[in-house]
């Protein structure tokens, strides 16, 4: 019988190097402000061996959470990251692992996905959802639940059925957050922030690439979109579209002011952006060389300079900042009382 991981030898020590923390959601679950995921890349472009390198960078850069799914590289990135974290000699309580799960893998049972097989499934009652959650709980699969993608009515739904039966309703959400996509993160969500304490942990701070500048002149031969043409076909044509091509004009605009106002690169400075935000619980950064890890983690340094002045002349180039809730005609509240 193989050794669990919890078990197994630990060679290497947990150091934070300066990594700050926040809760995840009303948990008492403290999570890096940078976290670390696997789509497209662990177990899928990159071998077990190119990963646990990366697992290794991240977490000796005092990242010690890690972002899966069961279908990503259809299960290899669970099965790799679990070989890295027991041949780098990792002390699995040092760590926080996230997964998703609603495809399957492999099988083709109509039982072998959604929530017949506890996961959320909008064929599914919502009921039946939380009570599925609850039990991967009760029975020490993990410690929390949280969901993604989904919209607020359906997590609103969840936490009145969680009250109801006296259960563990989600602690947070994991959905898209960026300069370019701010919407549902920051308006849809916002009465589940204040009534819930719900936080987000965020995938795509780039817009897979797009904020980093690299597709201004083409796409280059090393990008996800060429590495990984498939499952981003819908990538490329959002950037041929009208929206995308008004999007290429504020990344321009955006890298300029990085450079000029900040003296840092867009990259950086999209990831201070949405890492600033104070829902933001983790910022899942996503990478193929180690060096990106390195660069990606700057970004805490940026942080503290990205003041209200600052983001104020960030939205004018933006332009697309969610509307306020109407107040018809009243007037608004003190912004320094409680809201």
């Amino acid at each position: 019988m193989a050794t669990p991981l919890q078990d197994w030898p630990v060679q290497r020590e947990y150091d934070p190097k300066g990594m700050p923390f926040r809760r995840l959601g009303p948990s008492g679950l403290r999570v890096p402000v940078f976290s670390f995921g696997g789509w497209l890349t662990l177990g899928g472009s990159l071998d077990k061996d190119a990963t646990k390198e990366l697992i290794k960078t991240a977490f000796e850069a005092g990242i010690n959470m890690f972002d899966t799914s069961e279908n990503y590289a259809n299960g290899k990135c669970e099965e790799v990251l679990g070989y890295s974290i027991r041949e780098l000699g990792l002390r699995r309580s040092d760590l926080v692992i996230s997964t998703k799960l609603f495809w399957g893998v492999g099988r083709k049972s109509p039982n072998d996905g959604g929530l017949t097989r506890k996961q959320p499934d909008p064929h599914v009652s919502m009921e039946e959802t939380v009570r599925a959650f609850n039990y991967v709980i009760e029975q020490g699969w993990a410690f929390y639940w949280g969901t993604s993608e989904w919209g607020a009515r359906e997590i609103e739904e969840a936490h009145h059925i969680a009250a109801k039966l006296h259960l563990i309703g989600p602690i947070a959400e994991q959905c898209q957050h960026n300069m370019l996509t701010r919407e549902r993160p920051e308006k849809e969500y916002a009465a589940l922030y204040k009534k819930y304490h719900m936080s987000t942990t965020v995938f795509s701070p780039l817009q897979f690439g797009v904020l980093t500048g690299k597709y201004l002149d083409g796409i280059p031969a090393d990008s996800r979109l060429s590495t990984s043409a498939h499952e981003l076909d819908w990538l490329f044509k959002e950037l041929e579209s009208p929206q995308g091509k008004q999007n290429m004009l504020k990344v321009k605009e955006l890298m300029k002011f990085a450079q000029e106002e900040l003296q840092t690169n867009l990259a950086t400075l999209a990831l201070a952006w949405v890492a600033r935000n104070p829902n933001t619980a983790t910022v899942i950064l996503g990478a193929s060389k180690s060096s990106q890890i390195t660069d990606n983690i700057k970004a805490l340094e940026l942080i503290p300079k990205l003041t209200p002045e600052v983001l104020h002349k960030l939205d004018k180039i933006l332009d697309n900042a969610p509307e306020a809730l109407p107040s018809y005609g009243r007037p608004l509240l003190d912004r320094f009382g409680r809201i």
